[in-house]
């Protein structure tokens, strides 16, 4: 997890505006499940790549389905990039243009909290919309998390 933690500061950092999505952002609202991945939602500009080329530079960034292939040089600075799934040095980061069930970047950051991590301003998924996404995808796994945010929804409600 302290790795994930680095890569998250790397990211604050880097003057990116970007949300934090998926696993780690549950845990940032409270459930107890941990994540091996960091997942994001930004809007991928081609200034944007380069930030992040320039901060993940000495993590050996990769992409996921070819580790041989590095960020760094893929893809050229000239193509849209919608999507990244990355490997680096300090663990997997997905950069996501939209959240399912949420729709896109604009969307997500309209609802996402502020947040203090590491001394810097982070801002989060919502705890309504990260429930939203995680239906929507439907996936056997998300199954035990929205327990856990549904718990955690309901209990913010009673107090």
């Amino acid at each position: 997890m302290s790795d994930l933690n680095n890569l998250l500061q790397r990211l604050c950092d880097a003057d990116i505006d970007f949300v934090v999505v998926g696993g780690f952002a549950a845990m940032l609202h409270g459930s107890s499940l941990l994540t091996r991945d960091l997942d994001v939602c930004a809007v991928l500009t081609r200034e944007n790549v380069a930030k992040l080329r320039q901060v993940l530079q000495d993590i050996h960034p990769a992409h996921r389905d070819n580790v041989r292939l590095s960020f760094l040089d893929n893809p050229a600075p000239d193509v849209e990039v919608r999507n990244l799934y990355l490997r680096t040095d300090l663990g997997p980061v997905d950069f996501l243009s939209s959240v399912a069930g949420v729709g896109g970047f604009e969307a997500v950051r309209a609802n996402a909290i502020d947040v203090e991590l590491f001394g810097r301003r982070c801002r989060v998924i919502s705890l309504d919309d990260l429930i939203r996404s995680k239906e929507a995808l439907g996936r056997d796994k998300d199954r035990e998390g929205l327990r856990h945010l549904h718990a955690i929804r309901e209990k913010l409600r009673q107090t």
